[in-house]
């Protein structure tokens, strides 16, 4: 009798560690088409943005509580010639400056999160270093983005700007350089990703 009580015990124990921890283990989670990734730049004569129409990713988190304690992988790709303007002959330069009959994808690989912080209801502010490569060419950059959790979705949101001859691209040109843009764009970001 003694015999089955400590086993009882003992499963009872294993049962509640692993519903307690069960939060510990990654979650995946799987990029939605509804994430918008907006390039924004500047010419000499208006600003411009270009979308990208296509895009895949994926997520691994941790969470403890309902909160986030780690981001162990987070990984987006944009095929090249999915960035659109609405312009055709900007589009055509773009694709020809990022050189996209080589380097077909646009790739962005969460390398180090070096702090997590809360920042609200289920939103916390995410400090690393990740990896972008464009036109054939990797960086590694430093990152800062908000990530939310909403059930089985998460969020993630922010900015980043970069210098496009930092990754050996000519800024395009158009009317036989009489429109000129700048060096600098501005990557905004809001991607949603699912369970």
């Amino acid at each position: 009798m003694k015999v089955l009580k400590s086993y009882q015990v003992i499963l009872t124990g294993v049962f509640f560690m692993l519903l307690t921890a069960g939060s510990m283990f990654g979650q995946n989670f799987k990029m939605d088409n509804s994430s918008e990734i907006i390039v924004e730049g500047t010419s000499n004569i208006h600003d411009w943005e270009m979308k990208a129409t296509s895009k895949q990713g994926g997520a691994t988190i941790t969470t403890e509580d309902g909160k986030l304690t780690g981001i162990s992988k987070l990984q987006v790709s944009i095929p090249a010639e999915s960035l659109e303007s609405g312009k055709g002959g900007m589009d055509k330069n773009a694709y020809k400056a990022l050189n996209t009959n080589k380097h077909k994808n646009i790739e962005f690989k969460l390398d180090e999160v070096k702090k997590i912080e809360a920042n609200g209801s289920n939103s916390f502010k995410v400090n690393g270093l990740a990896t972008l490569k464009i036109s054939g060419v990797s960086k590694q950059v430093p990152v800062e983005f908000t990530a939310k959790l909403n059930g089985n979705k998460l969020e993630i949101n922010g900015e980043e700007s970069l210098n496009m001859t930092n990754y050996k691209i000519d800024p395009p040109t158009a009317m036989f350089g009489t429109i000129t843009t700048g060096e600098e764009v501005n990557i905004k970001f809001k991607s949603t990703f699912s369970k």
